[in-house]
């Protein structure tokens, strides 16, 4: 490990959040989906046109490496066919419920204890996250007390451009007011994470993968990470305590 590392700036899903799928939860929220815009269909047949029409925007987003405003995503890729003025308004609550509607986002078992120890030992936390919501992460941070842990969070939504485009790491870094050589990213997509941070001058990145997925798909070339990782508690033994002088005005 470098030994000059100051902070560790996280990814969400799948590192820090685990995706799992809840029928009666999903259910609830395409009835609430469908019932805020007053669709006249049911809400599976409904929320399923909502999703053809969002892997038809994910392509456009993952090419073009921009991230719709929310307002943009709902007016112009989701509900075109929709009055805007009276879509644009909802157009927050629809993601967050869009997004529910998907699974249930779960805090990975290890995180609260490794996020409060990384913080102990000095290091600086942050998380940048490629994500369409722009309420759901800080919300979920408030609920599960660890807002306080991190000096910088950066989600795609918000900032406008998406991994791996490299601004949105370097602005992540300003935030946290540390060098990118001085900071790590823990990400789980070789292609994406592993890239944009390189391209950022960030100064390590490491990437969480299952051994089944390492070994169907180990990433090489431009993708290599400096480290793998198959937990996320690994990164307890990788970062050990930092010496941060102490303020002698």
């Amino acid at each position: 490990m470098k030994d000059d590392i100051q902070a560790i700036f996280l990814d969400v899903g799948n590192t820090l959040r685990i995706l799992v799928k809840d029928e009666p939860h999903q259910a609830r929220a395409r009835q609430q989906i469908a019932t805020l815009v007053g669709a006249p269909e049911s809400p599976e047949s409904f929320c399923q046109r909502l999703d053809e029409r969002y892997r038809v925007y994910r392509k456009w987003a993952f090419e073009t490496l921009i991230e719709a405003p929310e307002k943009e995503l709902w007016t112009r890729w989701l509900l075109p066919d929709y009055p805007s003025d009276k879509v644009a308004p909802m157009a927050g609550d629809l993601t967050f419920l869009f997004r529910q509607s998907m699974g249930r986002r779960v805090l990975h078992p290890q995180a609260k204890h490794v996020i409060a120890e990384l913080s102990r030992r000095g290091y600086c936390l942050g998380i940048i996250s490629n994500v369409i919501t722009a309420r759901e992460i800080p919300e979920w941070l408030e609920a599960d007390g660890l807002t306080p842990y991190f000096k910088s969070v950066v989600l795609s939504s918000v900032f406008g451009r998406r991994k791996p485009y490299p601004a949105i790491f370097l602005e992540a870094a300003r935030r946290a007011g540390v060098a990118p050589a001085q900071s790590v990213y823990v990400g789980d997509n070789p292609s994406r994470d592993v890239v944009g941070t390189r391209r950022a001058g960030f100064g390590m990145v490491i990437i969480m993968m299952e051994p089944a997925e390492l070994e169907k798909e180990p990433p090489v070339g431009e993708n290599k990470p400096d480290l793998i990782i198959h937990e996320f508690g690994e990164l307890l033994d990788i970062f050990p305590g930092r010496h941060v002088p102490r303020d002698r005005s």
